[in-house]
């Protein structure tokens, strides 16, 4: 499964990217995090169904108390892009 994620709240400096990276690569996922300019965070991930689906609904929780999601926006699809590891951008 792959999933395209953009996560609105308070998601900048406050250790998203790291924790993410930490959490996807314990679930042996792959993909990438990055932050936007509108002070969004974006991700890709890819991996077995279930784990992309653990992962997001713990990034929906925002990880750690400094963390705080507003709102996702998640589009998912069958197709995945061959990410070798998760990475910071």
């Amino acid at each position: 499964m792959h999933a395209h994620i953009i996560v609105h709240g308070r998601v900048q400096g406050v250790g998203f990217r790291y924790t993410a990276q930490l959490r996807a690569t314990e679930k042996a996922l792959t993909g990438w995090v990055q932050n936007k300019e509108d002070g969004t965070v974006e991700l890709e991930i890819e991996g077995a169904d279930a784990t992309v689906t653990s992962f997001i609904e713990e990034l929906e929780k925002g990880f750690h108390r400094f963390i705080q999601v507003d709102h996702m926006d998640v589009d998912t699809t069958s197709e995945e892009k061959g990410y070798t590891a998760f990475q910071i951008k």
